[in-house]
Parts: C-alpha cells; sequence; structure tokens
C-alpha cells in the first residue's frame, strides 16, 4: 500500500493562480513588505489582485475587513490568513516571516542612521513629504475598495453611507478606532447577515 500523500489545504478555486509554494509566499511577502514605506496596504492590494491575481476584489475586501477587526498589524493578519489558506500553518509562517524578517533587519539599519542623523533639518523634511505621499496611498488604496461595494448585499447606497458615518467618526469626531469597530462594524454585520438570512 503506497503512503498516504501529503495533505496541503486547497484554496477555493484551485484553476486560479496561486502561490506554489511556501517559500513564494515568503519571497512574494518580503517583496511587499520591503516596498511598504508608510504602510504596505496600497501594495498588497495592487499585488496580491491585481498583479498576481491570488484573490479578486470581493476576497481581498472580504480578507481585509476580517485582518482589520483582529488584534494585531493589519497586514500581518492578512499575510497569516492567506498562508493558511494555501499550505496551512507553513504557509501562514512563511507568509508572517517574509512580512518581518527583512524588513526587520532594514529598519534596526534605518533607527540607527535615523539616531545620528535626526537633528538634521532635510532628514525631517523628507520624512515629512513621505507622511504625505503614505496618505495618498491609503486614499488610492480606499478608493479602490469601493467598487467591490456594488455586489454588497445591503446596497451601494448603504455601503457608502457607513463609509462616511466611519469616515465622519474617527476623522471627524474623533471617535476611538475600537468603538467605532464595535458599534458601526457590529451593526453592519449583523444587518448584512440577517439580509443574507432571509
Amino acid at each position: 500500500m503506497p503512503p498516504a500523500p501529503d495533505h496541503a489545504p486547497t484554496p477555493p478555486d484551485a484553476g486560479r493562480p496561486q502561490p506554489s509554494s511556501p517559500r513564494d509566499l515568503f519571497v512574494s511577502f518580503t517583496l511587499l513588505a520591503l516596498q511598504g514605506f508608510g504602510g504596505v496596504l496600497a501594495v498588497v492590494q495592487r499585488e496580491l489582485v491585481e498583479r498576481k491575481k491570488w484573490l479578486t476584489a470581493d476576497e481581498f475586501l472580504e480578507d481585509w475587513a476580517v485582518a482589520q477587526v483582529m488584534p494585531g498589524p493589519n497586514v500581518i493578519n492578512l499575510a497569516l490568513m492567506i498562508g493558511d489558506r494555501h499550505f496551512g500553518l507553513r504557509g501562514a509562517a512563511a507568509a508572517v516571516a517574509g512580512m518581518l524578517t527583512v524588513p526587520l533587519v532594514v529598519i534596526l539599519a534605518l533607527a540607527v542612521l535615523y539616531a545620528h542623523y535626526a537633528s538634521n533639518p532635510q532628514v525631517a523634511a523628507a520624512l515629512r513629504g513621505m507622511g504625505a505621499v503614505s496618505g495618498g496611498l491609503i486614499a488610492a488604496t480606499g478608493v479602490k475598495l469601493i467598487p467591490p461595494l456594488r455586489r454588497h448585499p445591503l446596497g451601494f447606497g448603504v455601503c457608502l453611507a457607513i463609509v462616511a458615518l466611519v469616515f465622519g467618526l474617527i476623522g471627524v469626531a474623533q471617535v476611538p478606532l475600537g468603538w467605532v469597530l464595535l458599534c458601526v462594524g457590529g451593526a453592519a454585520c449583523v444587518w448584512t447577515w440577517t439580509r443574507l438570512s432571509a
């Protein structure tokens, strides 16, 4: 009797592009993390949805929503979920290691340089400029996440109203993120669940 083959979790659609191995996950997420100055969300969305096509726009939106409400850094949560989906615990470990290992070395080196040059006015001005770029990247990604909402069970208008409400609560009223996620996010989840159950 031949030995049983190693079993690895299978993604929902095996005919779609997917990572070929845990090493592929490690390398891909390392490259993503190294591009993510000021926030890796914009890069992750472009690479995983538009370039590699490991996720559809709808899947990315759903996975990002889950990653957002879980404790810990959002993009680490997303990497862990994608790695686990394709290769189980090995894939999750490889994806998270890719997000952390090489960037950690780079950050430590930059921290040493920053401690040496922090008082330089040109360095301070450059960092302020990167802050503006980071804000633009996050705003652009937010706009890219809007089209999948057209297929949401609550309807596009309701989704836009929720987006506006969350923006107003966090950006204008300065309500803590945790309370907004708990109250508005919880209500949206229950409302969507009841709509799907009907």
